[in-house]
């Protein structure tokens, strides 16, 4: 099933790959249109000049061609070879300029002389192009004929939102950026874990219904979260748990950054997730530069919300490059992201404080059946350690998850355990 579910994910991304995305425009358009086919989404466009906080939506960008031609005619920088050949919010060009004019508008990677750069200016109005520094290194001397057909006009920001009801209004949220180009780390592969992370629960949904509800944003980087953010402020004290997805198809071994809060309920639980499982992971604590959660965490809102990585963003030599291609993401790295964000989830779910109905001492197991349950298992004797510490710390104050963390035992068999003695009548969800 893992390996499918890769695949999946990898052909989204594949057809993901070749639109042109900002952060408005029609690329985020078909961007929300295909994951729209995988996935129920509330689309919402928000006008050019809305206020959201300090940050106005800006004009919608759009771009249709763009090419350079030498002075021979031939045709040394087009858009159909990479869309990251134009810095994103380039105004319209259409001139012939020398060679040392056009150098003060293009941007390479002398390090790196066959990738090409991906840059934005997204705020202010100027153009520019992007190209390897083995091609500029061979232009001739001599006139050169810019083109870039794009339209910068009154338009609106869009964003796509998915929504799952559980048992309580209490959310999680699971965020994402559409605003890249053809960068299949970044952004893309934060999509697809996205996309394939709520097919799950939807299904999940057709067995039982969650405890929590589940709030997918599918949104442009920045701008997009201050914008949700503003427009849905009057219920974001819902949000319990939230998880920004963001370069998470590469080989490398995961990243979680924490939330600013650095305990809150969504640290615990994927921390105990990867520091319970084999990967080899990393844990960092809050800083203010990064994806959206640094908007979610902003000293306003302190929303619980983290980010999960593989190798996090400008730490891996072909970010916003052109080598961030399809062979840079794996299908088993996005699964493995996926079962990472899966796990969570379920402790998430699970996570409940209970009261001991028989705290004086220690209840006899024997009489009612326990020890018969265990006895006879190679689990055995971790099993009635389980059992030993559910009890001794259901007292209101600690939740499975601490429980879990305290003892050193798997979650899920805290959990287990927890059902169990509920069921034997030894404990009580406490109010």
């Amino acid at each position: 099933m893992t390996v499918g579910v890769g695949k999946e994910m990898w052909e989204l991304v594949a057809e993901l790959y070749p639109l042109c995305r900002s952060i408005t425009g029609d690329g985020v358009r078909e961007t929300l249109a295909i994951v729209g086919r995988q996935i129920a989404l509330d689309v919402h466009e928000v006008p050019t000049g809305t206020q959201v906080f300090d940050w106005t939506v800006p004009r919608e960008w759009n771009l249709h061609d763009a090419w350079v031609d030498d002075p021979t005619g031939r045709r040394v920088i087009d858009l159909r070879d990479s869309n990251l050949h134009v810095v994103s919010y380039s105004t319209p060009v259409d001139q012939t300029m020398p060679l040392a004019e056009l150098r003060q508008h293009l941007f390479t990677l002398p390090e790196h002389p066959d990738w090409v750069p991906y840059r934005t200016s997204y705020y202010s109005e100027s153009w520019g192009l992007c190209a390897s520094q083995r091609l500029v290194d061979s232009l001739p001397d001599g006139p050169y004929r810019v083109r870039i057909d794009a339209t910068l006009a009154e338009g609106s920001l869009t964003y796509g939102e998915h929504f799952l009801g559980g048992e309580t209004q209490e959310e999680v949220l699971i965020s994402c950026h559409v605003c890249h180009p053809s960068l299949a780390n970044d952004n893309l592969s934060g999509i697809a874990v996205a996309t394939q992370l709520a097919r799950r629960l939807a299904r999940r949904l057709a067995e039982t219904r969650p405890r929590y509800s589940y709030r997918f944003l599918f949104i442009p980087g920045t701008i997009g979260s201050i914008t949700w953010l503003a427009l849905n402020e009057h219920h974001l004290d819902r949000i319990r748990h939230g998880l920004v997805l963001a370069c998470v198809g590469d080989p490398g071994p995961l990243t979680y950054k924490r939330s600013r809060r650095g305990d809150a309920g969504i640290d615990r639980a994927i921390t105990h997730v990867l520091a319970r499982s084999a990967r080899q992971h990393t844990v960092t604590d809050f800083s203010p530069y990064g994806y959206d959660e640094r908007q979610y965490c902003s000293p306003g809102f302190n929303l619980p919300v983290g980010s999960l990585s593989r190798t996090p963003y400008a730490q891996y030599p072909q970010y916003h490059t052109s080598a961030d291609d399809l062979d840079l993401v794996r299908p088993e790295a996005m699964a493995d992201t996926l079962e990472v964000c899966w796990e969570t989830l379920r402790v998430l779910e699970a996570d409940r404080r209970y009261r001991n109905l028989s705290p004086k001492g220690e209840p006899q197991l024997g009489r009612r059946g326990l020890y018969g349950t265990i006895g006879g298992r190679s689990d055995a004797e971790q099993r009635q350690m389980a059992m030993l510490w559910v009890l001794n710390l259901s007292d209101t104050d600690h939740s499975l998850l601490d429980i879990a963390d305290r003892s050193g035992l798997p979650f899920p068999l805290i959990a287990e355990t927890a059902a169990t003695l509920q069921d034997a009548g030894l404990l009580a969800a406490a109010s």
